[in-house]
Protein backbone atom coordinates (compact mmCIF):
# COMPACT_ATOMS: atom_id res chain seq x y z
CA UNK A 1 0.00 0.00 0.00
CA UNK A 2 1.55 2.95 -0.91
CA UNK A 3 1.49 5.73 1.46
CA UNK A 4 1.11 8.99 -1.24
CA UNK A 5 -2.03 9.18 -3.63
CA UNK A 6 -1.34 7.28 -6.77
CA UNK A 7 0.12 10.61 -9.10
CA UNK A 8 2.39 11.79 -6.31
CA UNK A 9 5.45 9.68 -5.91
CA UNK A 10 8.38 11.14 -2.94
CA UNK A 11 10.71 10.75 -5.86
CA UNK A 12 8.33 12.84 -8.28
CA UNK A 13 7.68 15.55 -5.32
CA UNK A 14 11.43 15.76 -4.77
CA UNK A 15 11.84 16.56 -8.58
CA UNK A 16 8.94 19.06 -8.71
CA UNK A 17 10.67 20.79 -5.67
CA UNK A 18 13.97 21.16 -7.43
CA UNK A 19 12.70 22.26 -10.53
CA UNK A 20 11.13 25.19 -8.89
CA UNK A 21 14.65 25.85 -7.25
CA UNK A 22 16.21 25.81 -10.56
CA UNK A 23 13.77 27.86 -12.16
CA UNK A 24 14.81 31.75 -12.26
CA UNK A 25 11.87 33.80 -10.88
CA UNK A 26 12.20 37.10 -8.76
CA UNK A 27 9.20 36.13 -5.93
CA UNK A 28 11.09 32.65 -5.20
CA UNK A 29 13.01 33.74 -1.97
CA UNK A 30 11.21 36.31 -0.26
CA UNK A 31 8.05 33.22 -0.15
CA UNK A 32 10.48 30.92 0.61
CA UNK A 33 11.50 33.10 3.53
CA UNK A 34 7.97 34.10 4.42
CA UNK A 35 6.94 30.45 4.24
CA UNK A 36 9.84 29.42 6.65
CA UNK A 37 8.91 32.35 8.87
CA UNK A 38 5.59 31.48 9.54
CA UNK A 39 6.01 27.93 10.07
CA UNK A 40 8.75 28.64 12.63
CA UNK A 41 6.34 30.96 14.16
CA UNK A 42 3.40 28.22 14.06
CA UNK A 43 5.74 25.81 15.31
CA UNK A 44 7.12 28.33 18.20
CA UNK A 45 3.56 29.19 19.43
CA UNK A 46 2.80 25.61 20.16
CA UNK A 47 6.12 25.23 21.89
CA UNK A 48 4.95 27.83 24.33
CA UNK A 49 1.64 26.96 24.73
CA UNK A 50 2.83 23.53 25.37
CA UNK A 51 4.97 24.58 27.90
CA UNK A 52 2.37 26.93 29.65
CA UNK A 53 0.47 26.25 32.71
CA UNK A 54 1.27 22.56 32.32
CA UNK A 55 4.45 22.42 34.80
CA UNK A 56 3.25 21.25 38.48
CA UNK A 57 4.05 23.88 40.91
CA UNK A 58 6.08 23.72 44.08
CA UNK A 59 5.06 24.02 47.34
CA UNK A 60 2.79 26.94 47.11
CA UNK A 61 2.21 28.52 50.78
CA UNK A 62 -0.70 30.26 51.54
CA UNK A 63 -0.75 32.73 54.16
CA UNK A 64 -3.72 34.28 55.84
CA UNK A 65 -4.45 36.36 58.90
CA UNK A 66 -5.20 34.30 62.10
CA UNK A 67 -6.76 36.18 64.73
CA UNK A 68 -6.86 35.57 68.47
CA UNK A 69 -10.09 33.69 69.45
CA UNK A 70 -11.29 36.08 72.36
CA UNK A 71 -11.04 39.49 70.12
CA UNK A 72 -13.81 41.94 71.24
CA UNK A 73 -16.40 43.16 68.91
CA UNK A 74 -15.10 46.46 68.94
CA UNK A 75 -12.13 45.06 67.35
CA UNK A 76 -13.58 43.08 64.58
CA UNK A 77 -15.63 46.29 63.70
CA UNK A 78 -12.41 48.42 64.21
CA UNK A 79 -10.78 46.05 61.57
CA UNK A 80 -13.64 46.02 59.04
CA UNK A 81 -13.58 49.94 59.07
CA UNK A 82 -9.65 49.49 58.59
CA UNK A 83 -10.31 46.84 55.52
CA UNK A 84 -13.64 49.20 53.98
CA UNK A 85 -10.82 51.93 53.99
CA UNK A 86 -8.18 50.07 52.56
CA UNK A 87 -10.79 48.05 50.36
CA UNK A 88 -11.67 51.68 48.82
CA UNK A 89 -8.01 53.55 48.36
CA UNK A 90 -6.64 50.29 46.13
CA UNK A 91 -10.06 50.44 44.06
CA UNK A 92 -9.73 53.79 43.56
CA UNK A 93 -5.99 53.26 42.33
CA UNK A 94 -7.34 50.86 39.75
CA UNK A 95 -9.77 53.00 38.63
CA UNK A 96 -7.16 55.80 38.12
CA UNK A 97 -5.53 52.72 35.86
CA UNK A 98 -8.05 52.07 33.93
CA UNK A 99 -9.41 55.69 33.48
CA UNK A 100 -6.14 56.29 31.51
CA UNK A 101 -6.56 53.22 29.28
CA UNK A 102 -9.58 54.85 28.80
CA UNK A 103 -8.28 57.68 27.58
CA UNK A 104 -6.17 56.37 25.74
CA UNK A 105 -8.18 54.44 23.41
CA UNK A 106 -10.60 57.19 23.63
CA UNK A 107 -13.35 55.47 25.52
CA UNK A 108 -15.85 58.21 27.56
CA UNK A 109 -16.03 57.66 31.15
CA UNK A 110 -16.63 60.78 32.64
CA UNK A 111 -20.37 60.90 33.00
CA UNK A 112 -20.32 57.38 34.34
CA UNK A 113 -17.95 57.70 36.79
CA UNK A 114 -19.46 60.58 38.41
CA UNK A 115 -22.76 59.13 39.04
CA UNK A 116 -20.66 55.81 40.63
CA UNK A 117 -18.77 57.79 42.39
CA UNK A 118 -22.01 59.73 43.95
CA UNK A 119 -23.34 55.84 44.58
CA UNK A 120 -19.82 54.75 45.74
CA UNK A 121 -19.73 57.62 48.36
CA UNK A 122 -23.43 57.56 49.42
CA UNK A 123 -22.80 53.20 50.15
CA UNK A 124 -19.98 53.91 52.00
CA UNK A 125 -21.39 57.14 54.10
CA UNK A 126 -24.44 53.91 54.99
CA UNK A 127 -21.45 51.72 55.77
CA UNK A 128 -19.21 53.36 58.03
CA UNK A 129 -22.39 54.50 59.57
CA UNK A 130 -23.51 51.06 60.36
CA UNK A 131 -20.03 49.87 61.54
CA UNK A 132 -19.78 53.21 63.88
CA UNK A 133 -23.41 52.44 65.37
CA UNK A 134 -22.25 48.65 66.16
CA UNK A 135 -19.00 49.75 67.14
CA UNK A 136 -21.04 52.11 69.80
CA UNK A 137 -22.98 49.23 70.53
CA UNK A 138 -19.81 46.65 71.40
CA UNK A 139 -18.50 49.12 73.39
CA UNK A 140 -21.33 49.97 75.69
CA UNK A 141 -21.78 45.85 75.71
CA UNK A 142 -18.39 45.38 77.10
CA UNK A 143 -16.62 48.07 78.27
CA UNK A 144 -12.93 48.55 78.86
CA UNK A 145 -12.71 45.62 76.76
CA UNK A 146 -9.90 45.20 75.45
CA UNK A 147 -9.21 46.34 72.14
CA UNK A 148 -6.72 44.45 69.73
CA UNK A 149 -4.82 43.14 72.64
CA UNK A 150 -4.36 46.37 74.46
CA UNK A 151 -6.29 46.45 78.03
CA UNK A 152 -6.75 50.00 79.67
CA UNK A 153 -6.70 50.30 82.86
CA UNK A 154 -10.54 51.26 82.79
CA UNK A 155 -11.21 47.64 81.51
CA UNK A 156 -8.76 46.08 84.07
CA UNK A 157 -10.41 47.56 86.83
CA UNK A 158 -14.24 46.85 85.74
CA UNK A 159 -12.94 42.86 85.15
CA UNK A 160 -11.22 42.74 89.23
CA UNK A 161 -14.26 44.30 90.83
CA UNK A 162 -16.59 41.82 92.42
CA UNK A 163 -20.54 42.93 93.03
CA UNK A 164 -21.64 42.10 95.96
CA UNK A 165 -25.44 39.99 95.73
Amino acid sequence: MAIFPRPVSPKRAVHDLWGYFRENRPHKWPLLGLSAAITYVIIWAFIVDGNTNTMPTRNKIVYFQSWDANRSDAAIILQQKMDLARYNVILQKKQGEMQRLADALGIEWREEEARKTRERKEALKQINALLDKRLVKAEADAPGAPIDGVQTPKSAAARTKVTQP
